[in-house]
């Protein structure tokens, strides 16, 4: 199978891209150097001479409070970038594989986001992100994935458990929210799931996270104790921040699909994300 991945400069593209190879499949990998996937010509060229069977889109923005002012860019790339791809694929037989995100919910529930459940994002990336869905279903109807996933962290970007061990490293205290509440993914487990969806070819859309949930507060003690530091983590409110973006308070996933990926639970994620930061410094 002949994988194009776009956003492989990216956190969880990187890992798409290992996954790929680790696999023995053929990818191009594409960062945003090698594809502007806004550009819509140049989208059509590079999935045209790619040739591939699935198209696996890791290209997006994500700066959650800096879509507040900003989005038309964000738009841009979330639902017109996401759709210029989508559309040349369906036009040369591949498969499209989108990633969106547990933003496009309100998290007023209780209980786990499933795909059926009515979407209302809160911020502007969420409803960039919602965009999105929508463009790549309209433009590739019979021939997409649509993969909401969750509070993504790995070792090739900038992620959350990466910022609370610099801080933890550097301070005796640090103060985290603990009123949001999620499923924290590695994208080394994401990465493999979704080359499984380009493979199976699966329709619609699916929830693809880590198992369990915690709060952030929760996921930064871990951080902390699996580092073996000695800052004290102290709980906050979201509401203590004054944040650009509301997030959703509850966005836990899971799938209601019999043939959905299923991921391990985030503190194994966790675990494969501190070994391999260590080997890596």
């Amino acid at each position: 199978m002949r994988i194009l991945i776009t956003g492989a400069g990216g956190m969880l593209g990187t890992d798409v891209r290992r996954a790929a190879i680790a696999a023995g499949l053929d990818a191009v990998a594409l960062d945003h150097s090698g594809l502007d996937i806004t550009d819509a010509g140049a989208v059509e060229t590079a999935v045209r001479d790619a040739e591939p069977d699935a198209v696996i889109n890791c290209a997006a923005w994500t700066d959650v409070d800096g879509a507040e002012s900003a989005l038309q860019a964000a738009l841009e790339a979330n639902r017109d970038g996401a759709g210029n791809l989508a559309r040349a694929a369906a036009s040369h037989g591949a498969w499209t594989v989108h990633v969106s995100s547990d933003y496009v919910f309100d998290g007023t529930k209780s209980e786990p986001y499933l795909e059926s459940d009515p979407v209302d994002p809160l911020s502007a990336y969420g409803r960039s992100k919602l965009e999105g869905e929508l463009a790549v279903a309209e433009a590739a109807p019979d021939s997409h994935t649509i993969v909401r996933s969750s509070w993504l962290f790995g070792t090739a970007g900038k992620c959350f458990p990466k910022t609370i061990l610099r801080g933890a490293s550097e301070r005796d205290e640090l103060t985290v929210v603990d009123d949001q509440v999620g499923c924290p993914t590695f994208t080394g487990h994401l990465a493999s799931a979704l080359l499984q969806l380009a493979g199976d070819r699966l329709p619609g859309v699916v929830h693809v996270a880590g198992g369990g949930q915690c709060s952030w507060f929760e996921l930064a003690r871990e951080v902390v104790a699996a580092a073996g530091l000695n800052a004290k983590i102290r709980p906050a409110k979201t509401a203590d921040l004054d944040r650009p973006a509301p997030r959703p308070a509850y966005s836990v996933l899971r799938s209601e699909r019999t043939d959905a990926p299923a991921l391990a639970d985030w503190r194994q994620g966790l675990r494969e994300f501190m070994a391999l930061e260590v080997s890596l410094t």
